[in-house]
């Protein structure tokens, strides 16, 4: 495993957001979601495309809080653009389980 700095932990900006739109992804490479993340205030609504159709239908999505990366370069996913990339840990099987707060906290906080 690579060693970085505190400073290289900071450049990375993960903030919480909330999904306000999810739909399913047919047309990509592997099974994912489209999703629409609020961030709030200067970030904005920002889109995802998630490999997590093994655990999440996406209507079952709307109004839950998500931790992401949101200062990646945007990546062409197919057709779907993905700006920023939403946080999960594989389970035992390998598919992705989201993380997020165990409570609401305001959209748009950092890290820390």
């Amino acid at each position: 495993m690579a060693e970085i700095t505190f400073d290289d932990f900071l450049k990375v900006d993960v903030r919480v957001g909330r999904i306000t739109r999810a739909e399913p992804y047919p047309e990509a490479r592997k099974p994912a979601i489209k999703l629409w993340v609020d961030f709030g205030g200067a970030l904005g609504e920002k889109r995802s495309s998630a490999q997590i159709t093994r655990h999440y239908e996406p209507e079952t999505l709307i109004g839950r809080q998500v931790l992401a990366v949101v200062n990646f370069p945007p990546r062409q996913i197919g057709k779907f653009v993905s700006e920023v990339l939403v946080l999960g840990l594989p389970d035992e099987n390998g598919d992705i389980i989201l993380i997020g707060p165990e409570r609401d906290v305001p959209v748009g906080g950092r890290l820390h």
